[in-house]
């Protein structure tokens, strides 16, 4: 492998202006597909094979004229007053008349009509049904309909604008920029020069630049749901600095060394290239690995990151060393361009630096160090005990927000279950069936605890299949909710008429906002220890590649369970508990989103395994080189502690920047791996990892006889590249002796 990175990156250092030129190219012609090829973006989750997306699958077959997006208007009269009196009735109408002059409105329904006016006549809900579905409404159309009441509002009632149409798919503003200026200012200091710096972000920017392109470029054909490109700009953008850091730094560390800027460049490639390559294909098979839950969006928020990560590996070990050969020795520090080899820092002078210092101590306190900081990341993960996961609603929205003002007038004006109906969809053999059974359901339900109303039936044309609303009287998240979704599929489990039930006249399904949150959590929960064992298991088995070790993995994914652990703590006390939650700007507490514990554990590991890979490939390398364990423990800590801390605030930096962006979502996501890299790079990696591993000494790098003559040799420390060169200056020295005789 080594060798085989040194003669890439050797000729893009040659061929830089060839190299140049493809990328650009390439990020040009993704420019112009993406531009040219552009989908919308998903806002919805589906769920196949699970009762709660059967249940919609079957309402938008049997009543097309709903399966558009949907609004709800809600009216509020000042306090002390109603929507019934003559003011407050021709306010509304003018509002009802003005959601139906929306294009692509279907209808806007009187609340006079439909009976949806609080008891105390103060609040209404006006429904809106649009033709098409949410990701198909055009911006004239939801402009339009957030215009809808200015007049009313002007007249002294209050007007909010809520249900699906209003959710969109994310902005990413300025907020990320914050993140990234960040990293620009670790960058300069990590260097200490502009021009290195500048090359390696340029370099990350173009990577991500054609990561994204591409991504909206095949958005046309596949089902890309709004979170999507968030998360793969998210990764793309840590991963793709922190690989060219890497990439950078190891050169410069060479060109200090006596090596011209083309031996530098090509050995960067080579010793840290292989790190990034084998770091980049664990965060890979994390990410591709989301495919084995079965769950659709998941899989193409999982291969949609791992190919902007992907990217970002291809252009780190290609376009990074093509700009190395630009910058030449302008990409060291001023003083450091004019200084000879031979004034270069001593290995003396080099073992005072911080890294040194830092590994000794972890060394000289290896047990407390251990003790303690096992100790305290249990303590960080006791919250996660008190997890809840669930969809988030628009409850959940920024306070100010129009659908939040919605949602809490709805709250307000006819109770929290209105914000989260639940749909049970009645389909029989014959309409005489359905009428029988949907009788039978109501007459059930409406007696169970927690049942706020049952809504009468409204048949589909055919009459075979019916649909009745249930209004709970907790609001969608709460727990009263997630057990009343449990006692009704009971209840209709105890009647005979559960979707799996054979002998049946007439099925009846559930669904709506928290029932497909409890499928989507049961699903999650059934396919976790899957997907564990074989993103785990086969990151395992990789490391056991790279280091040709048996323990080294195994305390790499033990230290990974401290990490995710303590992430999931700190998470759940903050947007659950609402612990500093003014901090991040979280309004109200909430449970985590569905899709983000397995999510995070899919990252996290794969970020955790970044800095593994690139501290204790140096440990390796020295071990290799004839250092004792535990000075090559010192020695890997020493060198790569100064980068591993820039690559890890880097990191997070741009994750930390998507905590300010509003959507709660991506809000709780940028935090959590924000937390979880802090956690990992600080406490695990740099004080845990060199206390165990000089505790384990020489048996940290043991493998068994047999696994080492049937596993390949990839030579991520360059061994084997070292050799040959050491062979070939020698050649070329004995060449040139018997030349000059």
């Amino acid at each position: 492998m080594a060798t085989l990175l040194y003669r890439l990156g050797r000729t893009a250092f040659r061929k830089r202006h060839l190299v140049v030129s493809i990328w650009l190219i390439a990020l040009v012609a993704l420019g112009v597909a993406a531009l040219a090829f552009r989908g919308p973006t998903a806002s919805n989750f589906s769920i196949p094979g699970t009762e709660s997306q059967q249940a919609m699958d079957l309402l938008q077959e049997q009543f097309p004229q709903a399966s558009g997006a949907g609004g709800t208007i809600v009216i509020a009269a000042p306090e002390g007053e109603q929507l019934t009196t003559e003011a407050g009735q021709a306010a509304v109408l003018q509002v009802v008349a003005e959601a139906n002059e929306i294009p692509d409105v279907v209808g806007a329904l009187d609340p006079f009509q439909t009976g949806s006016v609080s008891p105390d006549g103060r609040y209404a809900l006006i429904n809106v049904q649009f033709a098409d579905p949410n990701d198909e409404v055009s911006d004239e159309a939801r402009e339009a309909y957030e215009a809808v009441g200015d007049p009313a509002r002007d007249a002294g009632f209050q007007v909010a604008h809520g249900g699906e149409v209003m959710t969109t798919e994310p902005h990413i503003g300025s907020q990320e920029g914050i993140g990234v200026a960040i990293a620009l200012v670790v960058l300069i200091i990590t260097f200490g020069s502009l021009v290195a710096a500048g090359m390696t972000m340029l370099n990350a920017l173009i990577g991500v630049g054609a990561g994204m392109a591409g991504l909206f470029a095949l958005s046309s054909t596949i089902n890309l749901t709004s979170t999507a490109p968030v998360l793969a700009l998210m990764l793309g953008l840590a991963v793709g600095i922190d690989y060219s850091l890497f990439i950078t730094s190891r050169h410069r560390q060479h060109m200090l060394e006596g090596l011209a800027p083309e031996e530098a460049a090509a050995r960067a490639v080579a010793t840290a290239g292989s790190a990034v390559v084998f770091a980049g294909a664990t965060v890979v098979i994390a990410l591709a690995g989301l495919s084995v839950v079965g769950i659709p969006f998941l899989t193409v928020m999982g291969l949609a990151a791992a190919g902007t990560v992907s990217v970002a590996v291809l252009v780190a070990i290609t376009l990074q060393p093509a700009l190395l050969g630009y910058a030449g020795r302008r990409v060291l520090h001023r003083r450091r361009r004019a200084t000879e080899p031979a004034e270069a820092p001593t290995t003396h002078e080099n073992q005072e630096t911080f890294g040194f210092r830092w590994a000794r101590l972890m060394v000289k306190l290896r047990i407390p160090v251990i003790v303690l900081g096992v100790a305290g990341l249990g303590v960080l993960a006791i919250p996660a005990a008190d997890m809840r996961i669930a969809l988030q609603d628009a409850s959940a929205a920024p306070i100010g927000s129009s659908e939040r003002t919605a949602a809490d007038l709805i709250t307000e004006g006819f109770g929290p279950g209105f914000n989260g109906r639940l749909i049970m969809v009645v389909a029989g053999d014959s309409a005489e069936a359905t009428t029988a059974a949907a009788g039978q359901v109501t007459g059930a339900v409406q007696g169970l605890d927690g049942v706020l109303m049952v809504a009468p039936p409204q048949p589909s044309q055919d009459g075979r299949t019916a649909i009745l609303a249930v209004i709970p009287a907790t609001g969608p998240t709460e727990p009263g909710t997630e057990e009343l979704v449990e006692r009704i599929r009971g209840e209709i489990g105890v009647l005979g008429l559960a979707p799996d039930t054979d002998d049946a006249s007439a099925e009846v399904s559930l669904t709506g906002i928290t029932a497909v949150g409890i499928d989507v959590s049961d699903k999650l929960a059934d396919a976790l220890p899957v997907y564990l064992l074989l993103v785990v298991g086969l990151s395992i088995l990789l490391l056991m590649l790279v280091f040709r070790s048996i323990l080294v993995p195994v305390k790499a994914a033990a230290g990974f369970l401290l990490t995710v652990g303590a992430a999931f703590g700190i998470t759940v006390a903050v947007f659950q508990w609402g612990w500093f939650a003014d901090l991040v700007g979280l309004d109200t507490p909430r449970p985590l989103i569905s899709f983000l514990p397995i999510l995070l554990i899919g990252i996290l590991f794969g970020l955790a395994m970044d800095y593994e890979v690139f501290l204790v490939s140096r440990m390796r390398e020295d071990f290799v080189h004839g250092d004792t364990a535990v000075q090559a423990t010192i020695n890997g800590m020493g060198h790569g502690a100064r980068v591993v801390i820039a690559a890890a605030l880097i990191m997070i930096s741009v994750f930390g920047g998507f905590v300010l962006i509003e959507d709660p979502i991506i809000k709780s996501m940028g935090f959590a791996l924000a937390i979880g890299v802090l956690i990992d790079a600080f406490v695990v990696r740099m004080t845990i990892v060199p206390a165990v591993m000089s505790l384990l000494g020489k048996a940290a790098w043991w493998l068994p006889r047999f696994l080492s003559r049937i596993m390949p040799n990839v030579d991520i420390e360059g061994e084997q590249l070292r050799a040959r060169l050491a062979a070939r200056r020698e050649a070329e020295l004995v060449g040139a002796g018997a030349d000059r005789s």
